[in-house]
C-alpha cells in the first residue's frame, strides 16, 4: 500500500489546526503545537514495524480503552506508548479502514491534549 495518500490525509487533518508546524523527528513526519509539543507522528513502518500508522498523544486511560475495544486497529506504539500515546493502523481496508471524520477526531483530541488552553479554545 502506497503510504503517500495516507500521509496526505494525516497532514491535512493536522495542519487544519491552529499554530501547527510539521517537521521530521526521528526520521518521520511529525506535527507540533507552536513548533514545540508533538501531538501526532506518521509512522511508515517505523523501525521495522509492520504498520503504516498514526501515533497520537492521548489523555490518561484513552489509549488503553481504544486498544482494549479495537485491538486490530489500535496498539501501543514503541517509545511513546508508555507515556499514554496510542497507535492507529492507517493501512487497513474495508470496514476497518479509517474514515476522515474519525481521523480528524483523533488528531483533534491529540491536539487538545497537548495544546495550551488558549489554542484549544479556538477550535
Amino acid at each position: 500500500m502506497d503510504p503517500e495518500p495516507l500521509l496526505h490525509r494525516v497532514r491535512a487533518a493536522c495542519l487544519a489546526l491552529p499554530e501547527v508546524v510539521e517537521r521530521p523527528s526521528h526520521g518521520s513526519p511529525c506535527w507540533f503545537v507552536r513548533g514545540k509539543k508533538t501531538f501526532v507522528m506518521f509512522a511508515d513502518h517505523h523501525h521495522g514495524d509492520p504498520h503504516v500508522a498514526l501515533w497520537a498523544a492521548a489523555p490518561p486511560g484513552v489509549a488503553e480503552q481504544l486498544i482494549e475495544d479495537e485491538p486490530a486497529r489500535f496498539f501501543r506504539p514503541p517509545y511513546v506508548g508508555p507515556r499514554g500515546w496510542v497507535g492507529l493502523r492507517l493501512d487497513l481496508t474495508g470496514e476497518d479502514a479509517l474514515d476522515d471524520d474519525e481521523l480528524r477526531g483523533l488528531v483533534t483530541d491529540a491536539y487538545r491534549h497537548v495544546a495550551p488552553k488558549t489554542l484549544s479554545a479556538r477550535l
